[in-house]
């Protein structure tokens, strides 16, 4: 049986000025669509915000809403040191998907 799972996720432009914070159910699919600037005038095409950076994987959509809701409320620098956490060097997880 397959199980569908939901990503929250934080990307950042080349800079690491920018943060944002998403959800989906296809991390892989979606981070294309930003790098591709599927829609141009998104928040993150407008930004040029489009280096994975962060995510985590639940099997629950509403626990990934939650937590994306949890991380969007917190501080910048709550964001960073998650990133940091998980991805010390920032570098683009996306290869890795």
């Amino acid at each position: 049986m397959q199980y569908r799972t939901y990503q929250t996720y934080i990307l950042t432009n080349k800079n690491h000025t920018v943060l944002y914070t998403g959800v989906t159910s296809d991390l892989k699919q979606r981070i294309e669509e930003h790098k591709r600037k599927a829609y141009p005038k998104s928040f993150t095409a407008r930004y040029n915000v489009d280096i994975l950076v962060w995510f985590e994987q639940y099997f629950d959509i509403g626990e990934a809403i939650a937590r994306e809701k949890q991380i969007k409320a917190g501080s910048r620098q709550k964001k960073i040191d998650l990133i940091n956490a998980m991805n010390p060097e920032w570098k683009d997880l996306y290869d890795e998907l």
